[in-house]
This record gives structure tokens, sequence and C-alpha cells, in this order.
């Protein structure tokens, strides 16, 4: 493993002084947050920094406040704190939900919302240091090889799926990140944050080599709004989703006003299906519904060789989880 510097800023101005510094000097920076993924890629040899930049030094970066009826969540929040927070549990059920499937209680205690969310891949072709797209190689591996948790939607030229269980329900809750880096600060929608292969074969997401995802905003919700999350996986426990749902519903009584469905697990990114949506929208919501909110949810799904499971499988995850929330009390 090659060695490193660990630096620990007194604040984000400092931490973002520190990632400019390195850059000139032909330094690769790292940022940790819990640190928890950053570790494993550097034993691994998938990322060598000259320079980690420890953010948990920093105060602030870890609180949860109320902004403008909604809330705002620091990046470094864990995802445990997510999980006990009532606020979150009560208002917005589908993000506590995701954030207590993510692997171990373990994990959970340390890792954080802004880690999940910007994880790498967990392909196993980019995590045993084939020279893939996503190291800057030239090929997907998964075309013609292990394919089985592979992309059913979106792929190309990589098939990764995106690993965040968080990410879907943040999408779903049309949530804002808020982005800081040496040349000021941004906001970018959580539908815009994320970004196919198509845009980047390289990475996940817009965030720049010196931006830090500093905290999330989640948007108020009206009192008549239920949502949840429901992730189906391989195993039960320190694993990720083979395919996974994040459902939003605004009711009146048993008629949906309006829906937000993402999926998890069948993506380079989180993938919205608004026509499944659509299909919801002002109807009371049945079993016939809810399944042909699935048939639409599954609508123009590309299945490699090995990976054709996933498609029966999120349309019928989709029809009974809208079914279940719709009629939960």
């Amino acid at each position: 493993m090659k060695s490193f510097t660990n630096a620990n800023p007194r604040d984000l101005s400092h931490a973002l002084t520190l990632i400019q510094q390195a850059q000139p000097n032909g330094q690769h920076a790292s940022i940790a947050g819990g640190g928890s993924d950053l570790l494993g890629m550097i034993k691994e040899r998938i990322e060598a920094p000259d320079v980690v930049v420890n953010l948990k030094s920093i105060k602030g970066l870890d609180q949860i406040a109320g902004e403008k009826g909604g809330l705002k969540i620091g990046g470094l929040t864990t995802l445990d704190t997510i999980t006990r927070h009532q606020a979150i549990r009560r208002q917005y059920t589908v993000l506590a939900e995701a954030a207590e499937s993510v692997a171990t209680p373990q994990i959970r205690n340390v890792g954080t919302l802004a880690g999940n969310v910007a994880q790498r891949p967990w392909c196993w072709y980019y995590r045993n240091g084939f020279p893939c797209f996503k190291a800057g190689g030239k090929q997907c591996f998964s075309i013609n090889g292990e394919n089985q948790f592979h992309a059913i939607f979106g792929g190309g030229p990589s098939f990764i799926v995106h690993p965040s269980d968080t990410a879907p329900a943040l999408v779903a809750l049309d949530a804002k990140f808020h982005v800081a880096s040496p040349k000021g600060n941004r906001t970018v929608s959580s539908a815009d944050f994320f970004v196919l292969p198509r845009q980047n074969a390289a990475r996940e997401n817009v965030l720049a080599a010196d931006e830090v995802l500093t905290s999330i905003d989640v948007p108020a919700l009206r009192p008549s709004t239920r949502s949840t999350y429901h992730k189906v996986m391989d195993r039960e426990a320190w694993t990720h989703a083979l395919v996974s749902v994040a459902v939003v519903l605004d009711m009146d009584k048993d008629v949906c006003r309006s829906a937000r469905i993402v999926l998890g697990g069948v993506a380079p990114i989180p993938w919205h299906v608004p026509e499944a949506e659509k299909a919801l929208a002002g109807q009371r919501i049945t079993p016939d519904l809810a399944a042909r909110a699935g048939e639409l949810a599954v609508a123009g799904a590309t299945p490699l060789a090995k990976n054709a499971y996933k498609v029966p499988l999120t349309k019928n995850v989709v029809r009974r989880t809208i079914l279940e929330l719709a009629q939960r009390a």
C-alpha cells in the first residue's frame, strides 16, 4: 500500500485549501468522511492518494437542522444517526429505511450520508483491478463476463449499478445537494447529481476532484405524504441491492395525488420511472393499478445475458411496495 499523508483540516475552508494545494504539486488528494469505502479502496490499490483530507475533525458537517419547513442534513451525518432521527423517521421514512438497510450496524455507525451517496461502484471487475472504464480503461468486462448483478437500464459503455441505498430515497424526495469547492459553492438537484456512463464513463456523479458534498436538503412534504424503501438482496446483510425501490406517495384517502418512484440496483444511477408515476396520479390504487405501475417501471429494460431475472423481480417489487404503502394507515 502506498504511503500517504493524513490531513486534519480546521474547517471546511482549510480542507478545500489542502485539496487545492495538492493539485499543482502533482499530488492526488482523497476526501474521507467515515472512510469505510476509501480505506478499502486504498488497501485494494484502487485508490492511491498522496494526501487524505479527513473531514471528521470539522465541526458542523454532521448536523441535522430545520430548513424552510424541510431538513438540512450534514454530509458527515452517520447513517445510524439518520435511522434514529425522529423527524426523519416520521416525515422522511423512505430515507430512514434506506439508511437502515445499509450493510451492518458497525458500518452504519461510521458511514456517512455523503459517503454513501458518492461511493464508488462495487463491480467485481473494477474492485479487482481490471482495466475497465471506471479504472480508466477502454472496455466493460461485464458485457461478456459475469454480469448477474449489473445494469438492466442505462448501461453503456459501462454496466455498473449505483451501489447507494440512500441515493434512490433522496432522488424520490427531490433533495438538493450542496457542494463546496475552492471556486465557490453550488447547489445541484438530486436528479442532476448522478451521471450515466455515456456522460462520463469514469465517474458516477458531477463532483469535480476539488469538490466536497457538504450537506443535503430534503424539502417539506405535505402531511398526507407517506414513503417507504424496499430492498431485495442475495443474502440478508452486508450486501448491496439486487433491486430496490424508493416510493413516495401523496395520498388523499385511497386516491394517489402524486407519486415518486426511483429504482436502485438496476442502473448506473438511481433510476427514476416517471411513466409509472403518471399511471398512479389521480387514481385509486388497486392491485391492478399497482401491477400496471410495475409493468411500466420495467419498460425499456435491456438485460444482459445473466441478469434477466431482474426484470420480473423489479416489476414485482414495485407492485408490492406501492400496494403496501397505499394501504398503510
